[in-house]
């Protein structure tokens, strides 16, 4: 059997809290502290000492922590991004219909979803809940029901015969979850009054409250795990991106602080970035503002430093495996993925990647590339994004995965650790 490494039982308790871009913040800012970072909501040169580390939230979805190095911060730095949103469900703002005995939530697709997976699954509700107090204050917490309360079922292939030859969803019609059955008296329920009931019971410090908006999605309630036959697997949901997070923020904790370094988690990037909390947004040339003492060392910082854009790559599909190039089909467990576009839709350059080959060789972890077909499109990361905002050099980098943007997606498990591996050298490595 494959030897997992101890990062492997930690992803997995990961993965399992992380059921949002707000559970996932909140999961990394814990595990954060626990290490010694401190959280600090307004940042100031003037308060941060060397070889110490901190942290700072926006909006409770994007997260940038740091190690402040020894060395000037002139010198460069050290940064790993990756995002904290994955593909999923969105709960409308008034999404209740009672329709022949069942109550339905009316949902959106966030992202780039693909919608069959989402069939015949134990769904849960997450996310971030205002309300106003019995003080008459506007709160915010999260939510978590933590148990299945909602499915989508299938259509019967008796009613529908091609349905494995041709079956389509449509979003609007097709994937009302089903949240409970209706009877007359459910003409009334509200999805608040539902929320505040959960509420109450995950804090009970709030005596009476009122719900006056809220941000939630579905999610699959089977848990993590690692399979296979020598359990050489992964299976999880979100692992696009939130791998990428975990295993970020533990070479963060695990580098050495002679050097800056810095975790960027940001969200939005399924739907492109454009937001005040995205990777187009301000958060990281606000943090790297506040950090230099001057535009000459704002602008030194910048041009000295290195990004690693981490983001899971597309490995080479069994069934599938026309859809790669054939020079360029990353295998499972075979190590982290450079991936390169010469149109720009990956930040890599030659640059970057000798580098990057570099570091895997001294950290002896086995590395590939992706290049897309030539005649197909190619997707996208916050890798380019990122460059063109900052100038800060990038290289985008990702594990094998397969089922990407499923409710439950396919890692390696040795993966995680050659990224982990490889992901300290980077942020050791200051030649």
């Amino acid at each position: 059997m494959i030897s997992t490494a101890p990062v492997v039982p930690e992803l997995l308790d990961f993965l399992n809290e992380a059921t949002t871009p707000f559970h996932a913040v909140d999961a990394m800012a814990w595990r954060l502290a626990a290490a010694g970072f401190t959280e600090l909501d307004n940042l100031n040169s003037r308060d941060i000492e060397a070889g110490r580390g901190y942290f700072t939230i926006r909006n409770n979805s994007s997260i940038i922590a740091f190690r402040a190095g020894r060395a000037p911060l002139s010198a460069g730095a050290r940064l790993i991004g990756a995002h904290t949103d994955s593909p999923n469900l969105s709960i409308k703002p008034n999404p209740l219909k009672i329709r022949h005995g069942f109550v339905q939530l009316g949902v959106d697709v966030y992202g780039g979803a693909l919608l069959n997976p989402w069939f015949d699954r134990d769904l849960s509700i997450a996310g971030r809940v205002n309300f106003v107090d019995q003080h008459g204050v506007l709160q915010d917490a999260l939510i978590d029901f933590g148990r299945a309360v909602a499915t989508i079922p299938s259509l019967a292939i008796h009613l529908d015969r091609e349905a494995n030859q041709n079956r389509s969803v449509n979003p609007q019609k097709d994937i009302l979850p089903v949240l409970l059955n209706a009877d007359k008296s459910d003409g009334q329920i509200t999805l608040q009054a539902l929320l505040s009931e959960q509420l109450r019971i995950q804090y009970p410090e709030y005596e009476d409250l009122r719900i006056i908006d809220f941000e939630l999605s579905l999610y699959d309630v089977q848990k993590a795990a690692v399979i296979g036959l020598n359990e050489e697997f992964i299976a999880s949901a979100r692992l696009d991106n939130l791998l990428s997070c975990f295993v970020g923020m533990k070479a963060l904790i695990d580098a050495e602080p002679h050097g800056w370094s810095f975790l960027v988690c940001t969200d939005h990037e399924e739907v492109g970035s454009s937001s005040a909390i995205g990777a187009q947004g301000p958060f990281l040339i606000d943090v790297l503002h506040a950090l230099s003492n001057s535009d000459d060392e704002n602008r030194s910082l910048r041009q000295h430093s290195w990004l690693l854009s981490v983001d899971n790559a597309h490995g080479i599909h069994p069934n599938f495996s026309d859809r790669h190039d054939e020079n360029h089909g990353p295998l499972m467990n075979g190590g982290p993925v450079i991936k390169v576009n010469r149109n720009q839709r990956y930040a890599t350059s030659g640059m970057g990647a000798a580098m990057l080959k570099l570091l895997a060789e001294s950290a002896e972890v086995p590395i590939q590339t992706f290049v897309v077909r030539s005649d197909l499109g190619c997707g996208s990361t916050i890798g380019p994004i990122t460059a063109a905002e900052t100038g800060i050099s990038t290289i985008d980098l990702g594990v094998p995965t397969l089922g990407m943007h499923s409710v439950r997606e396919l890692a390696g498990a040795a993966d995680v650790d050659y990224l982990n591996r490889l992901l300290i050298q980077f942020l050791n490595h200051r030649a």
